[in-house]
């Protein structure tokens, strides 16, 4: 997951870029990158770190432009090195820049293609860049001195037959406009909006609605999947359905973990969701555990907090902050190598003794996927008293690997991998453990007013959409993103760096 921003403004647009980056900072710690175009130039600052790190007041200032897009990076495909710190540029046609958050399931095919049939060369192991040259192929295929809506859409369908996978794009030409898309199969989210200011109507696209919101944009909607929107310099809007046989079948772990809960996404509120997420596991334990002894519930800080409350109203429990979360470490889950995941759950919580000294407790998290982080934070509820330590899944338990840009790790990272519920429980040391029922899952996101049928919910059932993904591949990325590979690459990227510093 990575989020991506795009802003046509009637100023310089520096400023609302890093705004919603910072905005879009849950969604990757890795890098960060802004692109600006002003008078048919480009200006481009990006590297590795946070938001706040890597822009300074300096390369504020020389990112002019009234147009322009933003990455926030966290790596799923290729490696941790600032040379695949996003947004991508190539200079034919026009000087295209890109910033894409997702992954593409048939990149072998497309890097061999771009190479042999389209005469073009990438510099980096990010499908981004074999993205980027996809789309700048086929809009030069098109061969105008000036495009129009209709060839930049023309290319944009292109694309949608050459790529499979998951994929949420911003580019912008330059001197031209900024065009956003999405996959035929609306895994990754995207929205674009407005806002009215005294010079005239800016237009805003990025991952999340929540981005919106904070700059004073107002949320249109979110795009079709397969469909492209386009917004010219001077601020025309054009929108058009791209690909043939589009299907919504939207990722259901961006609800579950990856997105904030005060974002709406395909008309769901993400917060409602979970509210009902801590609804339908209340419902379970009734059913499974009629008689428990849960004295009180904790929620594992930040993203499964509103779950659990719902779920200690619906069961009449305590619901308690047992953990003090530091707000200066990142999300642990995106962390990049094992042992940085380790590491960093004691820096990043602390337990509050007073909640569970004598106690029953039961934790709830959103998802156990290594099982890294619960392992932990079950050792410290003990160390802190509790007499009982139960844990609670508002996700299913997480079985096969995700491939549409979630790093979710080879099949054998995964603790709940050919294991029994049981067996989860003993490993990370629970007295008891519950998970989600994926139908109660679907229906607590679908179940809203926005009716959605189906969804991505490969990572638990090994359903995987876009209907190419077979043994053959699975085995092909646990060897590019096992732990122990990851920590090989960083290490050359590391050298690397150093060498060109």
């Amino acid at each position: 997951m990575c989020g991506i921003v795009g802003i046509v403004g009637k100023s310089n647009v520096n400023q609302a870029l890093y705004d919603a980056l910072t905005v879009l900072q849950h969604r990757g710690q890795d890098a960060a990158g802004i692109v600006t175009s002003h008078d048919g130039r480009l200006f481009l600052r990006k590297d590795n770190g946070l938001v706040r790190d890597v822009f300074h007041q300096r390369h504020m200032q020389r990112l002019v432009g009234h147009m322009g897009i933003g990455h926030v990076r966290y790596p799923t495909a290729g490696s941790s090195t600032s040379a695949e710190a996003q947004p991508f540029y190539v200079n034919s046609p026009y000087g295209i820049t890109l910033a894409h958050n997702g992954n593409l399931t048939n990149v072998e095919q497309l890097a061999k293609e771009i190479y042999e049939s389209d005469l073009r060369h990438v510099n980096t192991n990010s499908d981004s860049e074999v993205l980027l040259n996809v789309f700048a192929h086929e809009l030069a295929q098109r061969g105008k001195l000036q495009p129009t809506e209709e060839d930049v859409f023309a290319a944009v369908t292109d694309v949608h037959n050459r790529c499979v996978g998951g994929y949420a794009v911003v580019a912008m030409i330059t001197g031209y406009g900024i065009v956003g898309f999405r996959d035929p199969h609306g895994i990754r989210p995207i929205v674009f909006g407005q806002r009215h200011t005294d010079e005239g109507v800016e237009y805003m696209i990025a991952s999340e609605s929540v981005s919106l919101d904070v700059l004073g944009f107002t949320l249109i909607r979110d795009l079709a999947p397969g469909e492209a929107v386009y917004i010219t310099e001077d601020g025309k809007l054009h929108t058009r359905q791209c690909a043939t046989n589009p299907s919504l079948t939207p990722c259901i772990f961006e609800h579950v973990y990856l997105a904030r809960p005060d974002s709406i996404i395909d008309g769901v509120s993400v917060y409602k969701a979970r509210l009902r997420m801590g609804e339908k596991l209340a419902d379970k334990i009734l059913r499974e555990r009629p008689d428990h002894d849960i004295d009180v519930v904790i929620p594992i800080p930040d993203t499964s907090r509103t779950a659990a409350l719902e779920l200690a109203n619906h069961l009449g429990v305590k619901f308690r902050e047992g953990f003090v979360k530091n707000r200066y470490i990142g999300r642990t889950f995106i962390m990049p190598g094992q042992a940085a995941r380790k590491k960093s759950v004691r820096q990043k919580l602390n337990a509050i003794e007073l909640e569970f000294r004598g106690k029953n407790v039961m934790l709830v998290d959103d998802s156990i996927v290594r099982g890294t982080t619960c392992k932990q934070i079950i050792q410290m509820a003990r160390e802190a008293g509790a007499k009982n330590v139960y844990f609670c899944s508002a996700a299913p338990a997480v079985r096969y690997p995700n491939v549409y840009g979630i790093d979710m790790p080879s099949a054998h990272e995964l603790i709940a991998h050919n294991r029994s519920t049981q067996d989860v429980a003993d490993l990370i040391g629970a007295d008891w453990l519950i998970y989600q029922d994926l139908p109660d899952l679907i229906e607590a996101v679908g179940g809203g007013k926005i009716k959605i049928d189906k969804f991505d919910c490969a990572v638990f059932d090994g359903q995987y959409v876009t209907g190419d993904v077979d043994e053959a591949y699975l085995n092909k990325i646990e060897q590019a993103r096992n732990d122990a590979s990851k920590v090989k690459t960083q290490a050359v990227s590391a050298i690397i760096d150093l060498y060109n510093n």
